[in-house]
């Protein structure tokens, strides 16, 4: 049975993530373990605040462990995870804690930049806490203290995974178990450029001339864990770059300052304005280009060319001791484009950050427009 959650304004039905999927099962399998009681259903609040009930399947059970599967519910968003199966295994054993692994068809994270460990596997931060929390949960219901390994798998991951990007960004064997809210939320493409013009449209008529934009969490973290600016006068843009900007000038803003991670933003130095993989991916052939006009031989042109994340590609470039002045060729071109698109009617400007390094690059005026912004923060 399928579990309707709710729907958008526009209609569209919500669904819930791999993440809520592994943690139900885990949940449902550490329940049938420990309490010996083989459940249909497990309850799982989600750090959404949205409470889910959701079916399970594929039930075994044996002395040491239990194993079941949470199928998976996209709603309306279009999304090749809809339908599959994810399994938790979970047995005891003799070590304290709780150990969380990734079995068949979870890929495994094979390069550095990415939120786990290379060897990990490419189960994200927050359903971690999802699955560990849901596990503990029923420990405690329990009265269970000792040891618990849980095992995510999908059957079909390894199939699925290879019409991902998930081999170019480093994720090896597999799907990710992904979601930071529990819950997927669709939403058209004209919706999510009408709420960002509607919130850059209430802050120009509150007064506000300047404004940042940041593509999602971690521009807007970096912004005001890092940087240490209030973010009450940022827009999130996501991927649509080029919209916002055309916003910015339509609603006739003085000035925008783009912060985000030089993944994403590196391709506007090719003036790509939407960023979206689907899109384009011209991340390594900027990087390589601006190499070679800094002097960098064939073979390290080569190699970044080879990269498959931009935390790899800057490690090239540190190492040859170029990273500086390709940054500031970068971000030369970065300005022209954001000057070009916005034809010189706003001030533009923006930063590049990654987490290993903090600040990459940023254009002339980037660092004088963070104060008058602030300014106007307060």
């Amino acid at each position: 049975m399928t579990l309707e959650i709710g729907q958008t304004k526009e209609g569209l039905r919500f669904g819930y993530t791999t993440g809520s999927c592994a943690a139900a099962a885990a949940k449902a399998g550490t329940h049938m373990l420990l309490l010996g009681e083989e459940i249909r259903q497990v309850k799982l609040m989600t750090p959404k605040g949205i409470c889910l009930y959701l079916d399970v399947e594929h039930i075994e059970r044996y002395e040491q462990g239990a194993a079941c599967a949470v199928r998976k519910y996209s709603g309306d968003d279009p999304d090749i995870t809809d339908g599959i199966f994810v399994h938790a295994h979970v047995q005891k054993t003799e070590k304290q804690g709780i150990f969380l692994e990734g079995g068949e068809g979870v890929g495994i994270v094979t390069r550095k930049g990415l939120e786990q460990k290379v060897g990990a596997a490419a189960i994200n931060r927050v359903p971690r806490q999802m699955i560990l929390g849901a596990a503990e949960e029923v420990c405690r219901e329990a009265g269970y203290s000792g040891g618990l390994k849980i095992i995510i798998s999908i059957p079909e991951g390894r199939k699925l995974a290879a019409r991902t990007f998930n081999p170019r960004l480093g994720i090896e064997g597999g799907l990710s178990i992904l979601g930071t809210s529990g819950i997927v939320e669709p939403m058209s493409e004209k919706a999510l450029t009408d709420t960002i013009y509607l919130e850059m449209k209430v802050l120009r008529e509150n007064g506000s001339r300047m404004c940042y934009l940041v593509p999602g969490n971690y521009g807007s973290d970096f912004l005001k864990e890092v940087l240490g600016y209030d973010g009450k006068l940022s827009v999130k843009c996501s991927n649509y770059i080029g919209e916002a900007l055309d916003d910015a000038v339509n609603l006739r803003m003085e000035a925008v300052l783009l912060i985000g991670h030089v993944g994403k933003l590196v391709k506007l130095a090719a003036g790509v304005m939407n960023t979206h993989s689907r899109q384009a991916d011209c991340r390594m052939e900027v990087l390589a280009s601006h190499a070679a006009m800094a002097g960098a031989e064939q073979k390290s042109i080569r190699q970044i060319m080879h990269c498959v994340t931009t935390a790899e590609a800057i490690e090239l470039l540190k190492q040859e001791g170029l990273l500086h002045t390709v940054m500031e060729s970068v971000m030369e071109r970065i300005a022209f484009y954001l000057r070009q698109r916005c034809q010189g009617r706003i001030q533009t400007e923006a930063i590049l950050f990654s987490r290993e390094e903090g600040v990459l690059g940023e254009t002339g005026g980037a660092v004088g427009l963070l104060e008058k912004i602030k300014g106007e923060d307060i």
